[in-house]
């Protein structure tokens, strides 16, 4: 932990060092789970890549007292490794046909790769969920292949469909619902990372990790079919340990 800041009087923000790292988020959802084990549950914890934000509906958070008995709370973290939890595995389906991949073809050229290969090299990694914005669910990935990294594209589009997968920098991510956004698509997912009735409504939590797993266009379809299902169990279909041959439904 770096450093704790006032935002106004009912809000402090935890911050480490302002670089992307598995390790600084492993810290930050550690003092996160280990701060929800010991503060009044009013106060709501929100995490981000390096940082922690608590806020209290109507009570001071920003005193000296509060953020001295912080400090104390996460040595005595360190020295305990309490709050530290283990996050869940997921298996996301991604069709990369080019009625989808709106930026495939290009990207290869870019990058001197075939199509095939980008698909190969996207779908090869685990990627870790360092956080969930700018819309509900979305999910932004870090461990993309460092000969994937791409600029946003100069003109930004004004509708990316839902289940748009995307590469942005040295990220990918998810697009939860139809929305503007310039990262350049290669794909779609057929599976809703979102949903105001799921509880929660993301299934896919920060620290999680995901690997997609290629499909066609027929099997795009039947996903859709499937999920649009209110009773289907994320929990039952992309769970590593549970795949098996569910991407035959």
């Amino acid at each position: 932990m770096k450093q704790i800041k006032n935002l106004g009087l009912n809000a402090v923000l935890i911050e480490w060092d302002q670089e992307i790292s598995n390790r600084i988020l492993k810290e930050v959802l550690a003092f996160k789970g280990y701060l929800k084990s010991v503060l009044e549950k009013e106060i709501e914890i929100v995490s981000s890549y390096q940082s922690l934000l608590l806020v209290h509906p109507n009570k001071e958070l920003a005193t000296g007292v509060f953020k001295k008995q912080l400090r104390v709370w996460y040595a005595d973290m360190q020295v305990q490794h309490k709050g530290v939890q283990q996050g869940k595995d997921w298996l996301l389906p991604v069709c990369y046909d080019h009625r989808f991949g709106l930026d495939l073809e290009s990207l290869a050229v870019k990058k001197n790769k075939t199509q095939e290969e980008i698909i190969r090299l996207h779908t090869s990694s685990w990627y870790t969920v360092f956080g969930i914005g700018f819309l509900p669910g979305f999910l932004y990935l870090g461990g993309l292949s460092k000969s994937l990294w791409e600029d946003r594209l100069e003109l930004p589009r004004a509708n990316v469909e839902k289940g748009a997968v995307g590469i942005a920098g040295k990220q990918t991510g998810v697009y939860p619902q139809q929305s503007p956004g310039g990262w350049q698509i290669v794909g779609n997912c057929p599976v809703p990372l979102f949903s105001p009735q799921g509880k929660p409504p993301c299934f896919v939590q920060a620290g999680d990790r995901i690997k997609f797993v290629p499909i066609d266009v027929k099997q795009h379809q039947d996903w859709l079919h499937f999920v649009a299902d209110p009773s289907w169990d994320p929990h039952e279909l992309l769970a590593e340990n549970r795949w098996d041959k569910k991407m035959e439904i």
